[in-house]
């Protein structure tokens, strides 16, 4: 492997993580068969090669839970080193209505089940990029009007 391969390797990758509200919940969903598996996180991706970031929103919580996003706001950012997994995340959070439906969940490889929360009443074990925005003291309900 040459020096730069070695790099790119190790470089921080970009993912979209999407804060999806409905009826004052917010949806989260079991993670399997990746790093962070049994943790709940927020629908998202990996942001592709000259995509805007809320196009990637939307696409990956169609994809992954069949569910039409109306507003989509940009959120904060995470910087998450998984080192069991050698991996390191930028997260871009979007914050995101989907005022009617329930998800399915199209992606049973990569979620077990997908639930609606209250902000303040958790599930755990959480998946760490979800902790650090909890450190942060994030209010995704200071983005959409109640």
């Amino acid at each position: 492997m040459t020096g730069l391969q070695s790099q790119d390797r190790n470089r921080p990758l970009v993912g979209v993580g999407v804060v999806v509200i409905q009826d004052n919940k917010v949806l989260l969903g079991k993670r399997k068969n990746a790093h962070g598996e049994g943790e709940w996180a927020f629908p998202g991706g990996h942001l592709e090669y000259g995509e805007q970031v809320e196009t990637c929103a939307r696409r990956e919580v169609l994809e992954e839970t069949g569910l039409h996003l109306t507003s989509c706001y940009a959120g904060p950012y995470t910087n998450t080193v998984f080192h069991s997994h050698q991996r390191h995340y930028i997260t871009l959070i979007m914050i995101a209505e989907s005022p009617e439906g329930q998800p399915v969940n199209r992606e049973p490889d990569k979620c077990d089940h997908w639930q609606w929360f209250r902000w303040d009443d958790l599930p755990s074990p959480l998946f760490l990029p979800l902790k650090h925005l909890i450190q942060m003291n994030f209010d995704p309900f200071s983005y959409v009007s109640r």
